[in-house]
């Protein structure tokens, strides 16, 4: 998974202008973050059709303000350089969860 390096809101949707995108945001510390990354490589290669981006929390904190980025882990979907839709929350999430997810953005 390509590791997103340090930068704005501006800056990040410029570069997401084609095509689908995930966010992953975590953080090293997160044990629900440590808890899905095992599945996140699976995950990847059954939505083979989505680029996969993990988004440090600690390296993007005012990315994360911007997008209001309250808990993690999380993922926002971008299509074309805009956001079409997110699994924002503090709860720690599952394979199958985030699978379901993805699965609804089709």
């Amino acid at each position: 998974m390509e590791k997103l390096a340090q930068m704005n809101l501006q800056t990040l949707e410029q570069q997401l202008t084609t095509g689908t995108t995930v966010l992953f945001f975590t953080a090293d510390w997160c044990p629900d973050c440590r808890f899905i990354k095992p599945a996140m490589p699976e995950i990847e290669q059954e939505f083979s059709q989505y680029r996969f981006i993990l988004v440090d929390r600690d390296e993007n904190i005012d990315l994360c303000a911007e997008l209001g980025i309250m808990g993690i882990p999380s993922f926002v979907v971008y299509r074309d350089g805009t956001e079409i839709d997110r699994f924002v929350d503090k709860n720690r999430k599952t394979k199958e969860q985030v699978e379901r997810f993805l699965r609804k953005i089709g």
